[in-house]
């Protein structure tokens, strides 16, 4: 998180004294562990896979995206701290163990969300899924038009563009609509192991679209954030605390992240305000629209202007 920070002007120095505060995310994925870097985040857990009611994450991707997003680097003095780390999270297990759920789950999911939203205060959608295919039509346009509703509600709705890039066209379905953030990867213009960067595979908007898709890009390589897998040994002591990730699912929580910023520094902006700001003070990294959308997400810029 330390190198995504610098890429995106996210550095404490940049975005201080904002860091969250008083904002929710809703972060429907794989679990929630309770890793030290989160504590006193969690506003709400809810089982939608196993029906448990203690938090738990048996796959480890929704922790990562979670430390991504409002992880206070604790263990680390701050390294790897998320992009709003004030932020709370209402996180939605509709994925199981291999990162595999069913629409239903993701549907209840985000009626969840919306049913909770004035109790909790979420502000925030977090969906760090992609979904390329789905072979009943039927299935995705209620998916789509779920996230449509809660758009319409006043939720912030952040989605990943996926990884099946680079061909045109290959962007998750979920990201296509006007009503949802599509954030694809890329490392910027100077990451130095360019043959291994998710820019060569995150999903690609249709070539021609009449809106920019993905709407924005955030670095997704080598992304180290909060471990699920973390243990205590017998005298307190805590090991395996950080584990690195690549793809478009890391890249989604720093534009959540970022809109958490927003929101606390203009709690009156509706989610259209948020996500013209956040849009329109990308930086254009020349790279077609289909690959960047509007430019890489730039916080330091979007917090000044």
């Amino acid at each position: 998180m330390n190198r995504v920070k610098r890429v995106i002007h996210a550095a404490f120095t940049e975005t201080a004294p904002y860091t969250g505060d008083g904002v929710t995310a809703a972060v429907l994925d794989t679990g929630f562990a309770l890793h030290p870097d989160l504590a006193g985040r969690l506003a709400a857990f809810k089982d939608f896979c196993g029906g448990y009611s203690r938090p738990y994450d048996d796959s480890g991707h929704g922790t990562h995206v979670a430390g991504c997003l409002c992880g206070n680097g604790s263990c680390s003095g701050g390294l790897y701290s998320g992009i709003a780390p004030q932020c709370r999270i209402v996180a939605c297990k509709v994925l199981d163990e291999k990162g595999e759920g069913t629409m239903q789950d993701m549907v209840d999911g985000i009626r969840y969300v919306l049913e909770t939203r004035k109790l909790y205060r979420t502000r925030i959608l977090n969906i760090s899924v992609g979904i390329n295919h789905i072979e009943k039509k039927q299935e995705q346009e209620m998916l789509i038009s779920w996230l449509e509703k809660a758009w319409s509600a006043g939720l912030f709705v952040v989605v990943a563009a996926g990884n099946k890039g680079p061909e045109s066209g290959s962007m998750s379905a979920l990201g296509l609509s006007p009503r949802v953030i599509a954030v694809g990867c890329h490392d910027g213009k100077n990451f130095p192991d360019k043959r291994h960067s998710c820019e060569n595979y995150s999903g690609r908007g249709p070539k021609g679209f009449p809106i920019k898709k993905p709407d924005i890009v955030s670095p997704g390589s080598g992304v180290i954030s909060c471990n699920a897998g973390f243990a205590r040994n017998r005298f307190g002591a805590v090991k395996n605390l950080y584990t690195q990730k690549s793809g478009s699912s890391m890249a989604v929580p720093a534009v959540s992240g970022a809109a958490a910023l927003l929101w606390q520094k203009y709690p009156h902006f509706t989610n259209e305000q948020i996500k013209e700001r956040i849009l329109f003070c990308a930086q254009d990294l020349g790279e077609p629209w289909e690959k960047q959308g509007w430019g890489m997400l730039d916080v330091g810029r979007m917090l000044k202007e």
